[in-house]
């Protein structure tokens, strides 16, 4: 594993998920990364203890006595209070050197009418768009904290950092969940709108398989060996509605362990919906 941040020191005033995950993949990269805590704590440390422990470990805790000194040496500094309260506080973006990449990971960004309602993943995402389709289910991952904050956050980071290479300044990052979660929902859903070659299927187990075929290539060998050859051509005829039903019949009729066996050495774009326990397993991911 490259460690290309090895040398660089990130002050981490965050509390909750965004900011953690964001300064634990910093970590990842090879910086060394310091949180500094507010009498309390961060409340992560009791509604999620597993996801605090996991997202923390490796990093430095300071006191917040110790603030203004780690502020003075950072490289880059984190914050996640709704914007004007770290200047309160005395660790805005006006006390950070100027060689600092600063970055506020806020809820609606910064100036607009939004600027101070108070929220978290579910309302960013709301506001955004994202549950369009899928309310009242929620999400299985929180977008707006993990991908349009944390790692919104983490790109432009580095990409400021190779900006400083350049320039020998900082920046004062602003990124907002609920504008990043936006982006990302709004692209045309050309994936998500019913195609028969991009879609789970139920097993004759209760699981389910995922099917990607998108390639005609791939969907053509995938009905060959589902013994339905005649399908190949309808890939993308606009009836997908009867093409779901007659691959659905067919994949209801084997178990899961069935359908991976068949397909173990082929190129058909065919997967498990796997458990976490199975993920873990299969590509030796270690677990919280």
């Amino acid at each position: 594993m490259q460690r290309p941040l090895e040398g660089t020191l990130v002050v981490d005033f965050t509390r909750y998920l965004p900011g953690a995950f964001a300064g634990a993949e910093l970590l990842r990269l090879g910086a060394r990364v310091v949180r500094v805590e507010r009498e309390g704590g961060d409340p992560m440390r009791t509604t999620a203890p597993e996801w605090h422990e996991l997202l923390n470990a490796g990093k430095e805790l300071a006191p917040w006595d110790d603030a203004g000194r780690l502020l003075a040496e950072a490289d880059v500094v984190l914050e996640s209070f709704r914007p004007g309260v770290a200047a309160q506080l005395a660790i805005g973006a006006g006390a950070a050197p100027e060689t600092a990449v600063y970055c506020s990971i806020t809820g609606f960004g910064v100036g607009g009418p939004h600027e101070q309602r108070a929220g978290h993943d579910l309302n960013y995402v709301g506001w955004a768009g994202v549950l369009e389709s899928t309310a009242p289910a929620l999400p299985p991952v929180q977008i707006a904290d993990l991908a349009a904050g944390a790692l919104g956050a983490v790109t432009e980071i580095l990409a400021a950092l190779l900006e400083r290479t350049r320039t020998h300044t900082g920046a004062h990052i602003v990124v907002s969940m609920t504008h990043n979660a936006h982006r990302l929902a709004c692209r045309a859903p050309v994936l998500t709108e019913g195609f028969a070659c991009y879609r789970m299927y139920e097993t004759a187990d209760g699981r389910y398989l995922t099917v990607g075929a998108l390639e005609p290539k791939f969907f053509s060998r995938l009905c060959e060996h589902l013994g339905r050859p005649e399908l190949a051509g309808r890939q993308y005829d606009v009836d997908q509605v009867t093409l779901v039903a007659e691959l659905a019949q067919v994949f209801r009729s084997r178990p899961l362990e069935e359908w991976l066996h068949m397909f173990e050495r082929e190129d058909v774009c065919v997967g498990p919906v796997a458990t976490l326990a199975e993920a873990q397993t299969a590509f030796g991911i270690p677990g919280p």
